[in-house]
């Protein structure tokens, strides 16, 4: 079992909006470029995406899409979910006819792990990836600011001198 790269490009690309949709809508086009996911393959997620009203669509010049829901409200999961990512280690799709038409040996251990995988990405909300990743900026910017000390001083005497 693994997740896709449907999954992933959704949950990265709902990030990537969400980052950015304070200040207005955001482009399928510019999340392509910054996170380097064909612009097809976004349109068809975010047809997905829209449909279960994690986001909506604004047109005309300056549209894009934009949050539906308030961050804190749409979890990993219902990304996941919506862009028809199956989340099932077992190997009958939960029908237990894995074996030979009866239910294997490990049918509970995969069951448990689907259900555990689901709390998981239930619990984790696009609202904490993107507090995440706002950390990691801010961290990328203090050290980027401390290594900075002696270029600054450097272009402080030149504009002393100009």
């Amino acid at each position: 079992m693994r997740l896709t790269t449907k999954g992933r490009f959704a949950v990265t690309a709902m990030i990537d909006l969400a980052l950015r949709c304070a200040d207005g809508p955001v482009t399928l086009a510019g999340i392509a470029d910054r996170q380097k996911i064909s612009l097809s393959y976004l349109e068809q997620l975010f047809g997905k995406l829209r449909r279960f009203e994690l986001v909506g669509s604004v047109r005309g010049p300056g549209g894009g899409y934009a949050l539906a829901r308030d961050m804190a409200s749409i979890t990993v999961a219902d990304i996941i979910a919506a862009v028809d990512e199956p989340l099932d280690a077992t190997s009958c799709g939960g029908k237990e006819n894995c074996q030979d038409e009866q239910r294997c040996m490990t049918h509970e251990l995969w069951t448990n792990l689907n259900r555990r995988m689901y709390e998981y990405l239930h619990s984790v909300t696009l609202a904490s990836l993107v507090e995440q990743q706002r950390q990691k900026c801010a961290q990328v910017a203090v050290l980027h600011d401390e290594r900075a000390p002696s270029a600054g001083k450097a272009a402080d005497k030149l504009q002393l001198t100009a």
